[in-house]
This record gives structure tokens, C-alpha cells and sequence, in this order.
């Protein structure tokens, strides 16, 4: 049985805020997850929950206070882990002066890429994010968007088997993020498993298999969407050909007005609504949270 894309086991990270004081902020408490493989998995959070620094521990970035964490078996400690990881920072950096060619010949060298292959990959990339036209210009005079796709573009230049991508959309146009999520799914669609941040409720929801919801550094709800979007105190039924009088003697005269019961099961509640109530914000808050 092959090891999960993304372990996490109690993982907490602890940072010194006052070296005179010894005063210490708990950035991640005591979180848990797992990512399979092929799977698009969506860590939602307001800023400051925790999402960044749960990422950049993954990725090695940061080393933790406590707990571990596995990429595809191997300790993401470990620099040989890297090595099937592709990542997308929410503001990445790029040398203005070169190309969108040129930056995936650079990129795609540092993963050691060459000669033929490497001129085929950026072909391929270029194409992918809908940037071939576009390849010869220099990213000084790149939109917000066209940076995102390139930066998608090349986190993905070494075919990693694990992508994260840390607000991809964040201050992108509409026509951008839907590019961006087409993207994702043409990923997912490849056999690529995906972390995925973002505040968009709406890309989260359609984009991913299962959400975890992180809030003052820890993990308040997990599941599928189908899970954490069910109100289970609630039933849902769906019948075909009812007639009034039946509606008015309630569902479960159904059988008794010889209708074809459709359906029944719990109705679904929006991620947006699930993520603020489980994060506990009030009107104000959340009024601040979506300007954000």
C-alpha cells in the first residue's frame, strides 16, 4: 500500500515573540491530517490561523516545536522529500527582466532539466497555463494573473507528485481564478495531489475532495465536503408527481398517494457558512474577514 501524499501528526510550532519577556505565541496547536494520493485537499483559515505555517513546516521551511510530518513516506526534514513537491507562494518573487520562457528555463534547470526535455516541458507549460503567446514577453509586464499561471507554471516544471499552492487567486481577476482553478483540476485530473489555501469558499468548495478548517492555530473541522456540509438535525426528501393534498397531509403520506419517493437524506449547508460558524465570527468580524 503506497503512503499518503501529506502526514501530519500533532504538529505544533511555537515562536519566542519577547526574548526579554520569554513570551511565546503558539502558531499551531496540536494539528493532525492526511492528504492521499491524487487528492485535492483545502486548508481554509482567516489570517493568522496558522495555514502558512503549517504549510512552510511541511515543506521545510520552518522546523516544528513538536510532532512530524511526511511527504510520501519520507520526513519533510529531509531535503530528498523536496523532490516531489511543487510550490506556489501567495506572493512569489520573479526576476521582472526575464521572460515567462525564460523563467521556466531557469526554474526548470535548478530541478536539473535540460537540452531537449527542458525545451519540451516549457512548451508544454507555457501551453497548460495559456501563457504561449505570451512567452517572450517580460514578466515586468505581466498581469497579476498571467504572474499567478506562471509561478503555477513553474512549481510544477520537475513533475512534483505534490503540489501546494498558498492563495493562488489572491488579487486575481475573476477570468484569472477561473483559469487558475481549471488548473487545479487538470492537476488533479494527472494523478497530482494538492494542497490547496485559499479564502475563496466557493474555489475551495468546488475544487476539493476533503477541507480541513484551521482556526487560532487549530484544526476545528475535517471531513469531505459531503461531510462537513450535511446538517444532519434536518431531512431533506425529493418526490416526483406529488399531488397538493398529499403535500398537505405531510412526506410521510408519500406511499399512501402512490408517489416515487426520489430521494432523502440531510440538505447541505454552503463551506462559507460552515467555516464561520465553526471559526466563531460575529457580524462585525466577518464583515472585516470578507474585505480581507
Amino acid at each position: 500500500m503506497s503512503p499518503p501524499a501529506v502526514l501530519i501528526r500533532s504538529l505544533t510550532k511555537v515562536f519566542r515573540v519577547s526574548n526579554f519577556r520569554r513570551e511565546t505565541l503558539t502558531a499551531v496547536d496540536n494539528v493532525s491530517l492526511e492528504v492521499a494520493p491524487g487528492e485535492v485537499y483545502g486548508l481554509i483559515g482567516p489570517n493568522g490561523s496558522g495555514k502558512s505555517t503549517t504549510m512552510k513546516v511541511l515543506l521545510g521551511l520552518l522546523r516544528p516545536s513538536s510532532g512530524q510530518c511526511a511527504i510520501f513516506g519520507r520526513d519533510s526534514a529531509g531535503v530528498d522529500s523536496r523532490e516531489d513537491v511543487g510550490y506556489l507562494p501567495e506572493n512569489p518573487y520573479f526576476y521582472k527582466h526575464l521572460t515567462g520562457r525564460e523563467t521556466l528555463r531557469f526554474y526548470g534547470r535548478l530541478c536539473g532539466l535540460k537540452g531537449a526535455q527542458l525545451k519540451n516541458r516549457i512548451d508544454e507549460l507555457l501551453e497548460m497555463v495559456d501563457l504561449t503567446s505570451a512567452s517572450d514577453r517580460r514578466l515586468a509586464g505581466y498581469s497579476k494573473g498571467m504572474l499567478q499561471r506562471i509561478g503555477l507554471a513553474q512549481a510544477i516544471v520537475h513533475h512534483p507528485r505534490l503540489v501546494v499552492l498558498d492563495e493562488p487567486t489572491a488579487g486575481v481577476d475573476p477570468a484569472g481564478s477561473r483559469k487558475i482553478r481549471d488548473l487545479i483540476f487538470e492537476l488533479k485530473r494527472r494523478g497530482n495531489s494538492v494542497i490547496l489555501s485559499s479564502h475563496l469558499m466557493e474555489q475551495v468548495q468546488e475544487v476539493c475532495d476533503r477541507v480541513g478548517i484551521i482556526f487560532r492555530g487549530k484544526m476545528v473541522r475535517e471531513g469531505t465536503l459531503a461531510e462537513l456540509t450535511r446538517l444532519d438535525d434536518q431531512t431533506e426528501i425529493t418526490l416526483r408527481d406529488a399531488p397538493a393534498p398529499m403535500l398537505e397531509a405531510m412526506k410521510l403520506l408519500a406511499a399512501k398517494y402512490g408517489s416515487e419517493w426520489m430521494a432523502c437524506g440531510q440538505p447541505r449547508t454552503t463551506l462559507e457558512r460552515l467555516f464561520l460558524e465553526a471559526t466563531g465570527y460575529n457580524s462585525s468580524e466577518t464583515q472585516e474577514y470578507v474585505r480581507k
